[in-house]
């Protein structure tokens, strides 16, 4: 079972300027104490075609944590514009709040953005050159996506599974396919084997 459950998110400033910082209310309890701490990070999907697109737009240290249940504010600077293709500038993509224990990543609470004119003008004839500058960007608050992945909280497990590495290669085993990440923004989110998705 899973020691953090996210409870909520909500999303602040929403709809803005594409130039303004992504900010989420994050609401998540610990069912026992944490040694370690969380790792958070804000992920913006620059292309459908390519992770080489991703960008981290923070990463934060949470911890140690204490049972009980924690609110913070996660703010993120918006996405480098030179980094994403123009053809992916106006459209839909998706942002991503991912959160790790030890390296494994636990969660994944995706959500649709969809960044278009504000400008009836420039939705009619949009420019060739993305202007961001004009662009408004708005995430689909009410619908978020939520994958969770099965991981090893504690070090019993982890020295367990020390100890299978260790030992001689058995002909034939194989051990369990990792979760790649997807290429596409359905991939972003989607029901990855063996693990559950829901919307909080």
């Amino acid at each position: 079972m899973a020691k953090v459950q996210i409870l909520n998110v909500m999303v602040l400033n929403n709809p803005c300027h594409f130039n303004n910082p992504f900010q989420f209310e994050v609401t998540f309890e610990c069912i026992e104490d944490l040694s370690d701490d969380l790792e958070w990070k804000i992920i913006y999907v620059g292309s459908a075609e390519s992770e080489e697109y991703d960008q981290v737009l923070d990463s934060v240290l949470v911890g140690p944590v204490p049972a009980g249940r924690h609110m913070f504010v996660f703010q993120a600077d918006a996405p480098n514009c030179s980094l994403i293709p123009e053809s992916d500038a106006v459209g839909v993509t998706v942002v991503l709040i991912t959160c790790t224990y030890r390296g494994q990543e636990f969660i994944r609470v995706g959500y649709y953005v969809n960044n278009e004119y504000s400008d009836p003008e420039l939705r009619e004839n949009p420019p060739l050159k993305p202007d961001f500058a004009q662009l408004q960007r708005n995430i689909l608050a009410s619908n978020p996506r939520v994958t969770r992945f099965h991981i090893n909280w504690d070090y019993a497990c982890e020295l367990k599974m020390e100890d299978i590495e260790n030992v001689d290669p058995v002909p034939n085993a194989m051990l369990p396919p990792t979760c790649a990440p997807t290429k596409c923004l359905a991939g972003a989110l989607n029901v990855i084997p063996e693990n559950s998705m829901d919307c909080i």
